[in-house]
């Protein structure tokens, strides 16, 4: 998501001439990148680069060209099922559907990565196509933000890098500035959105009918992200240098100066969500990632694009406050504006992958070494950076939609250090990639990191991003037809010329930030950084940094890592009351628990209600150590229900022509064989007869030694897993009865016993929701042998069989009939779920306050006290841990198959969701400090 060249230190900006950068980004002031390495690595060799570098270029044609070929002019390819989407077609995603306009989405995003990949032929095709087929005056609501990025920004980077390749003279020659005139009026479609008080846009708007008309079905919306308004500046300014019409960059400059005059002024932090009509801020958390990251990198790179000192000055004073807070390293953690020494939650989500590319930029390279780090011993644990993690490493969201950002860093660190160590990073990328992602139809998303089930999903960033970075990791100077360092990189990876900052200047640059704060000037120190500073004559200096961090996944007490206030280690005092050592009837326990704020309620169902009220704490750090407390009680009790579910299982297809690139998300069972002890099943399937499987079979032979499909419904799952395992069968998948049923929409489903002894079923049982299902019962009609794996997680690929494959004259490796088989996973939907009244935790709205703060959380007895030996992570005022093992957060479920409309059960509201949603709470108790200014 980032990426610039930069001016020359305290030099003017040179006139449209070649820049003495080093290789566009941070790299700049940097000797050059194969020159500065450091020992702990062995340097690559050309050949091995060259052929990495024409990996990327093939991986880059198998999904641009199966977009292409299935679904152009869609705006995206579903992978799975060879097809494209498109909007008001497929059922809704939510707000990831916003990105989608009927205008050829992942065409326009390629366009300027078919020239870094030297593709120019392919490139004047695609402009070709773009001018001839896209439609930019559709009736469908778009985001703002993602058409800024990725329409307005494609079409931008397409005219910058076709005007250079008219200018050398060989192709693009008929080419008279279509591409720019098109983002002249997606530009003007875009701007009624800022038509509010403050000059922050609408998140969305109608590309036809704009906003607020009846027939535009958008412009009520009253809140939006930080970086949804904050980062428009490269592309709305290009615009107007480009053609002369101040009015964008003029939009976009009044967007980024009301942020920030909205800072929070004593921590210089902004939040997440913002009020678009009043300026007040919705959500009060802060950090790098998610809602906020692009803010902070458009500020600066607006500084090395326009060459407006006080974008420099802002991102200044903002990055000191972020290293001051947020930076714990290696892990970046979001606090409260009004209080950042209280961290705001306790995971980080993958978007802040981009950080450490930023701090290349910035100069400060010691901790961009450190997150980024962290970040790859993430990776080689789960394969991708999970969409969030949590502090101690464990899958918090456990998509991963192929986001590029961590490649990006990687890029540009190699750039900065010339460290071969990031090449085989970039290296572990592209076999990650192969290895789990690509399909026949291209490369698709991962549902789930842990079981390596696939989303039938490519989005365009992929293209855009991710294969322009590896290309960019591997390539030398002389193997890209212009000079990179002439541009600065978008979010969204595009190219802008460098020159923009000397055309049509006719913004005043008046300095608004001395206006608001005076300004340090150690947070200039970094601004022009040379390999003196960045490495102080020490090759081992990179290494040096990561070495520490190569276990942190696994082997360290990662909480260590998190600071803890000050307050809570002053001399003489006792630490702060754990929930893991508390006990309902130690009164020295409620003494303390009274000191905090909380009060202890006896129910009449035997359980223990616990209240928080912050304005009856002894103090405010009592208040603290309260809401701590209540925190980990409910962390405590989430984590007890947790143990006793069962985590996804995986059904992976085998068999020629899939040979494991198609994973399934399988419920498990609480009866038979426990797959995450034993070894893997595997076997071809048959189904059985009858196919309810509530009898005994009619086609043993057809079942032995094979696994059994057999339909839900009509009778106990236990029944049906008996008599398949009596007719010999090694294995069942239960196939749900209810058509178009999906893991997509429906969480995971866990199959129960009938209540008796089930201990005489030896056989795996893994259940299946119907479109899951009908992947496997459509291979059957196509290829009549299909073989699969029933396991605890998907296992690699076969690749002697892939070889047999590709080597067989009779098999096209884009089998076409296989590429219509999709593939389905469960999601880890956050949403509010009851939980059991047994074994729970509960809220309780009803006897809250938010003016209070109250807290209530209820436990039963058997959860008053904890087993000192439970395999929990504890973290000790001593320092001392325990390892944590990587527990799956999935929301599981259980069903007697008894019939078809039973009901799905109690479920357990996720940890961080709850949490979450008392974060309005957290900032009453926060504004009764007035600590606002």
């Amino acid at each position: 998501m980032s990426g610039a060249g930069s001016r020359g230190c305290g030099s003017p900006v040179p006139q449209r001439a070649p820049w003495s950068l080093v290789a566009a980004t941070a790299a700049f002031y940097l000797v050059s990148a194969t020159s500065v390495w450091t020992a702990g690595a062995e340097p690559m060799s050309r050949e091995e680069k060259q052929k990495l570098g024409n990996q990327v270029l093939e991986m880059f044609d198998h999904a641009y060209g199966n977009y292409m070929e299935h679904a152009y002019p869609a705006d995206e390819l579903m992978p799975l099922t060879c097809r494209g989407r498109v909007r008001g077609q497929e059922p809704s995603r939510g707000d990831v559907d916003d990105a989608l306009g009927k205008f050829s989405l992942t065409l326009i995003d390629s366009l300027d990565t078919l020239v870094v990949l030297n593709k120019t032929k392919e490139f004047e095709d695609a402009v070709r196509k773009v001018l001839r087929d896209v439609n930019l005056d559709n009736d469908v609501v778009v985001s703002v933000f993602e058409t800024n990025i990725r329409v307005l920004g494609g079409l931008l980077g397409g005219h910058s890098l076709a005007i250079m390749l008219k200018e050398k003279g060989e192709y693009m020659q008929w080419y008279n500035d279509e591409l720019l005139q098109m983002a002249k009026q997606l530009g003007y479609k875009l701007l009624p959105a800022f038509n509010t008080t403050s000059g922050l846009p609408y998140p969305r708007i109608n590309l036809k009918f704009g906003i607020r008309k009846p027939e535009a079905r958008t412009g009520t919306e009253t809140d939006t992200c930080t970086a949804c308004a904050g980062t428009l500046i490269l592309e709305f300014a290009a615009l107007s240098r480009f053609t002369g019409a101040t009015i964008f960059e003029e939009y976009a400059r009044k967007a980024l100066d009301f942020l920030w005059e909205k800072r929070q002024r004593s921590s210089n932090l902004v939040g997440v969500t913002i009020n678009i009509h009043t300026g007040d801020w919705v959500r009060k958390d802060s950090g790098v990632g998610a809602g906020i990251d692009s803010y902070y990198e458009y500020l600066l790179k607006a500084y090395v694009l326009l060459g407006d000192d006080s974008f420099l000055e802002r991102f200044n004073t903002h990055y000191d406050a972020i290293m001051r807070y947020i930076s714990q390293p290696p892990l970046l953690l979001d606090v409260h504006i009004h209080k950042p020494m209280l961290n705001a939650r306790t995971w980080m989500d993958a978007l802040l992958a981009f950080f450490p590319g930023l701090q290349v930029l910035k100069g400060d390279i010691r901790p961009a070494i450190e997150t980024h780090e962290m970040l790859y011993q993430v990776i080689k644990k789960h394969n991708f950076l999970p969409e969030a993690f949590t502090t101690d490493f464990r899958v918090h969201w456990a998509q991963h939609p192929l986001r590029p950002e961590f490649a990006e860093s990687t890029y540009f660190l190699y750039k900065a250090t010339g460290d071969p160590y990031y090449l085989e990073v970039g290296k572990t990328l592209i076999e990650n990639l192969n290895k789990y992602a690509r399909v026949p139809c291209g490369f698709a998303a991962m549902k789930d990191v842990r079981t390596g089930s696939h989303e039938d999903r490519m989005d365009s960033f992929f293209l855009a991003e991710m294969f322009k970075y590896l290309y960019l990791l591997f390539a030398d100077k002389e193997d890209i037809i212009f000079d990179i360092e002439d541009y600065i990189f978008t979010t969204e990876a595009h190219l802008l010329p460098l020159w923009l900052s000397t055309t049509n200047q006719s913004i005043s640059k008046k300095n608004t930030t001395s206006e608001y704060t005076e300004l340090d000037d150690s947070n200039f120190d970094w601004t022009c950084p040379n390999t003196q500073i960045l490495f102080p004559n020490d090759p081992l200096y990179a290494q040096s940094i990561r070495e520490p961090l190569k276990n942190v996944v696994d082997k360290s007490c990662p909480r260590g890592i998190i600071r803890v206030r000050e307050e809570s280690f002053r001399s003489g005092a006792k630490p702060p009351l754990r929930a893991r050592d508390f006990m309902a009837t130690n009164p020295e326990h409620l003494e303390i628990l009274k000191k905090m704020g909380v009060s202890l309620i006896h129910l009449k169902d035997g359980r223990v209600q616990l209240v928080q009220h912050a304005i009856q704490a002894a103090s405010s750090i009592d208040a603290e150590d309260g809401l701590r407390f209540m925190q980990e009680m409910i962390e405590l009790s989430s984590q007890q229900q947790k143990e006793q579910q069962l985590p996804p299982r995986a059904v992976q297809i085998v068999s020629h022509p899939f040979f494991g690139r198609v994973v399934l998300t399988a419920g498990p069972a609480q009866f038979g064989l426990d797959l995450s002890k034993h070894k893997e099943t595997r076997g071809f399937v048959a189904s059985s007869k009858p196919y309810n499987g509530c009898s005994e079979l009619t086609n043993p032979e057809a079942v032995m030694g094979k696994i059994a499909l057999i339909q839900r419904g009509q009778c106990m799952f236990a029944e049906k897993a008996r008599n398949i395992q009596n007719a010999g069968a090694i294995g069942g998948i239960v196939i749900d009865d209810n058509e178009g049923s999906s893991s997509d929409t429906a969480p995971l489903f866990q199959m129960a016993g009938d209540g008796k002894d089930t201990d005489d079923i030896k056989i795996p049982m893994l259940f299946l929701f119907s479109k899951e299902g009908s992947i496997i019962l459509d291979a059957i009609r196509e290829y009549e042998e299909v073989e699969v794996l029933l396991s605890d997680k998907a296992k690699d690929r076969d690749p002697e069989m892939e070889n047999e494959e590709q080597s067989s004259p009779e098999n096209d490796s884009q089998n076409q009939s296989a590429e219509q088989v999709s593939s389905s996973s469960q999601e880890v939907d956050l949403v509010d779920q009851e939980s059991s009244e047994e074994n729970s935790l509960n809220s309780h709205p009803e006897s809250l306050s938010s003016a209070d703060m109250d807290k209530a959380v209820s436990i039963s007895p058997s959860e008053q006290t904890s087993n000192p030996t439970e395999n929990h992570e504890t973290t000790n005022l001593n320092g001392e841990c325990t390892d944590l093992d990587n527990q799956l957060q999935e929301q599981s479920e259980t069903e007697e198959d008894s019939s078809p409309n039973v009901s799905w059960g109690k479920k357990v509201r996720p940890i961080d969701s709850i949490l979450a949603d008392w974060n309005e709470d957290i900032e009453a108790f926060e504004m009764m400090e007035k600590d606002e200014l």
